[in-house]
């Protein structure tokens, strides 16, 4: 299967996911809750993490949204509700400021007695937004580079084992990344060549294809991750939320070539 058909492949829209984890039947539901929490639950906790400073705090928010998604809370929630990603944030806000606030009736009750609690501040508000918006970029990117070693892993191609050490050593030549890969390859005896197969050593040219070509792929697989989490989204509104998630960059050359533009020209 190659990449295109794998993407045509995958489930549908964030929001359809949702309406399917509330409706028809229980099985149907259950494959969609699992697949909102396989897809985006490493983002949710690592906010959660990182907002509430505990893995304790964190795995109980987390287990109080996945018991939200399975009893049906989010019935009534649709697309009209904007972007996916700002449904959840809202949604974690709310579990977070809940259980902070349980923790500190917890704390002072038989002491002080409850008292109202202070509203959160702009500043609050402000530094949760880009937690969330910095823990869904990771999650995103995360996810591309994982697809990125499937497709080298089904086709044969190192384009995950390529463009990953050009990203950890942006400093050298298309040359030195050849000699560096040919001599790890060498050196860890790979289970093709134990097997008698061929490992074709890489060269300056191969190298900067494979790096080209692999962008291209990263690139697709960040675009479809990004409109999958905006339902029946232009293109206009994807660019603002890959400009919202600092991964403009990144994509531009897929946004060109879905928008018919001509795509900037490989390396030669």
């Amino acid at each position: 299967m190659n990449q295109d058909d794998l993407r045509l492949s995958r489930i549908d829209t964030l929001w359809s996911v949702v309406r399917q984890a509330n409706e028809g039947s229980a099985e149907k539901a259950r494959q969609a809750q699992q697949a909102l929490l396989d897809r985006y639950g490493g983002a949710i906790r690592r906010y959660l993490l990182g907002s509430l400073r505990s893995e304790d705090a964190a795995d109980e928010v987390f287990q109080e949204f996945s018991l939200k998604l399975v009893s049906g809370a989010f019935q009534q929630v649709h697309a009209s509700h904007g972007r996916f990603r700002s449904f959840l944030k809202t949604t974690l806000f709310h579990l977070i400021v809940d259980y902070q606030r349980r923790g500190k009736r917890a704390a002072t009750r038989g002491v002080l007695g409850d008292t109202p609690d202070r509203p959160h501040g702009e500043d609050r508000l402000a530094e949760e937004d880009r937690a969330w918006t910095r823990s869904w970029r990771e999650e995103l990117l995360a996810k591309g580079w994982s697809a990125l070693a499937k497709t080298e892993q089904s086709t044969g191609t190192a384009y995950y084992t390529v463009l990953h050490f050009r990203s950890e050593h942006p400093e050298l030549r298309s040359q030195e990344i050849a000699d560096q890969l040919n001599a790890k390859v060498a050196a860890e005896e790979i289970a093709d060549q134990l097997h008698g197969k061929v490992v074709k050593k890489l060269g300056s040219s191969s190298v900067r294809v494979l790096i080209h070509r692999a962008r291209e792929l990263l690139a697709e697989e960040l675009l479809d991750l990004v409109l999958d989490s905006i339902d029946n989204a232009s293109l206009e509104e994807c660019e603002e939320e890959l400009i919202d998630l600092n991964l403009l960059e990144y994509c531009r050359s897929a946004l060109q070539r879905r928008r018919g533009e001509p795509a900037d020209a490989p390396p030669r």
